[in-house]
């Protein structure tokens, strides 16, 4: 096992931040902490990074999935053998008229269509439910 060698970068200090930063340098650890804290107060703002993907667990499966999605957009990719039913399904989903739910239907056939976009999950499911037992074929990403 090899230690870790930390390397100071350089950093370039502006002039006029510079007085500052000296300050800032002179402080003890336990004061560096309460200035942190007094000016994620002071500007509503947090200090810590954020987090954009979720580590998978150690003992993880290969396949399983990191992070759960909120909200999903539901894709028509395919219409099946009951087209009216579909366009039902697509009408109640989007609250169309049965000219633009049947014109969205039709464009589906040739390619992917958007349905709906931030649905919940649970919501989401449901509605791939529907669009499976009117016989078409969706997506949820």
């Amino acid at each position: 096992m090899t230690d870790e060698v930390q390397t100071e970068e350089k950093v370039e200090v502006p002039a006029k931040f510079k007085s500052l930063v000296e300050g800032i340098e002179q402080l003890s650890v336990v004061d560096l902490a309460e200035l942190v804290k007094l000016l994620e107060k002071k500007f509503g703002v947090s200090a810590a990074a954020p987090v954009s993907v979720v580590a998978a667990p150690v003992g993880g499966e290969a396949g399983e999935a990191v992070e759960e999605k909120s909200a999903f957009t539901i894709e028509l990719t395919g219409v099946g053998g009951q087209k009216i039913e579909v366009i039902k399904v697509v009408r109640d989903a989007t609250g169309k008229g049965l000219k633009e739910a049947k014109d969205l239907v039709d464009a589906a056939a040739s390619s992917p269509q958007v349905v709906a976009e931030g649905v919940k999950k649970e919501d989401a499911e449901a509605l791939k439910k529907r669009f499976v037992d009117a016989g078409a074929t969706v997506e949820l990403k």
